[in-house]
């Protein structure tokens, strides 16, 4: 009976259009990839500076396994820690222009463990709709009461919190929504937890190394990087590498230490993961170049689904979603541009609400204008074929 339960639902999901399966790249991330031996060009990678595969960051991998070995032997309050653990902090530390940072294994991680380990049952924690699901997840472990707030509506929020005020409270936000590509209220959101003595907690996974000045994520985009309490981050995105973070005051860092359980009980990050984000947080810093051009990639890129008459949201961001609806013709869509070549996510329930499944498009910096060119005549090829254009 209980296998035949298990049998029957993944029957379900397959039939809704919502089945999930692997699909193995054999070459590294770059424009273009290998898939069973047939060359692709890639448009659904997070590696929107083209960091994955530079010389520099391989090359600083290797010193460190030349000095560390290949594995951290222990968990951080163990034996798991070393100098390199405290380097890479203090670069983001400055990197973000905070007191201090901690490394988690994973942003996943960072969120679950930051939201759980700050806040309790006494909280009260105020989530945009559209927030990630390791928020999400954060704040139904944490135990407090969770008030959602309409996606990057800053009255919503502010009538919430006047409905809720005496106890503690926390308000979290994606920096970059990952399935949208929009940029959060920042300045408004800062505003309302300044003047309600709220913290203020921002996901910079998809901004971190993409947005602002130096690359600083939103926070540095807004120029209020003192306004936002807590920093999240992750090292895999836009570095290149795997893990989080978070930054913010001192006394912040020194209590998740001791209270986030996704820390305390995790074997650390490897030693030549940690060297990786330590060498690209100082190529990002150096290298403005990459984040203009990724930025122009992403209007171009944009401007052109729209002129083809496609259904694309509204942005500045490389996350660019265009909206199909349905979930199985979102799914074929995806499969016929992979026959032509062109890997593109197919983005559907429960990650996004139903009827809204999308191509999730992501840009990067690597890409040439052949690349984009190529890319977008498939795109409308398929389409046409389809009759969504």
């Amino acid at each position: 009976m209980t296998w035949k339960r298990i049998e029957d639902g993944l029957r379900a999901i397959n039939e809704r259009g919502l089945l999930r399966e692997f699909r193995y790249l054999e070459s590294a991330q770059a424009p273009h990839i290998l898939i069973r031996g047939k060359d692709i060009l890639l448009l659904s990678s997070n590696n929107y500076l083209g960091l994955c595969n530079d010389d520099r960051l391989k090359t600083a991998a290797k010193d460190a396994i030349d000095q560390y070995g290949v594995g951290s032997g222990g968990s951080r309050l163990a034996t798991g820690s070393y100098d390199i653990h405290r380097r890479l902090e203090q670069s983001i530390a400055r990197f973000k222009e905070t007191e201090a940072a901690i490394v988690f294994n994973t942003g996943y991680m960072a969120n679950v463990g930051t939201i759980s380990g700050l806040t309790d049952k006494d909280w009260v924690i105020f989530s945009d709709s559209l927030n990630h699901a390791s928020i999400v997840d954060g704040c139904r472990l944490s135990g407090a009461k969770t008030i959602v707030y309409s996606h990057a509506d800053v009255q919503d929020l502010e009538r919430k919190v006047k409905e809720n005020q005496g106890a503690p409270g926390l308000i979290v936000t994606d920096g970059v929504f990952s399935m949208d590509g929009d940029i959060a209220p920042v300045p408004g959101l800062a505003d309302v937890a300044h003047h309600y003595g709220l913290l203020l907690m921002v996901d910079d996974a998809h901004a971190t190394g993409v947005l602002g000045s130096h690359g600083g994520g939103t926070s540095d985009y807004f120029g209020l990087q003192d306004a936002v309490d807590i920093q999240m981050g992750t090292l895999s995105k836009a570095l290149a590498g795997e893990g989080g973070f978070v930054a913010g005051k001192q006394l912040l860092i020194d209590y998740l230490k001791n209270s986030a359980r996704s820390f305390i009980f995790s074997t650390a990050l490897s030693p030549q993961m940690v060297a990786v984000s330590v060498r690209a947080i100082e190529i990002i810093q150096e290298d403005k170049a990459s984040r203009i051009l990724l930025m122009e990639n992403a209007i171009w890129f944009r401007a052109k689904l729209k002129e083809a008459g496609f259904h694309v949201m509204d942005g500045i961001t490389p996350i660019i979603p265009v909206i199909i609806g349905d979930a199985l013709q979102t799914l074929h869509f995806s499969l016929k541009l992979l026959d032509e070549g062109v890997q593109i996510s197919a983005v559907r329930p429960p990650v996004v609400a139903t009827g809204t499944s999308r191509l999730r498009i992501t840009l990067m910096a690597t890409h040439t204008r052949n690349d984009l060119t190529q890319a977008m005549e498939k795109i409308k090829l398929v389409g046409g074929q389809m009759g969504i254009i």
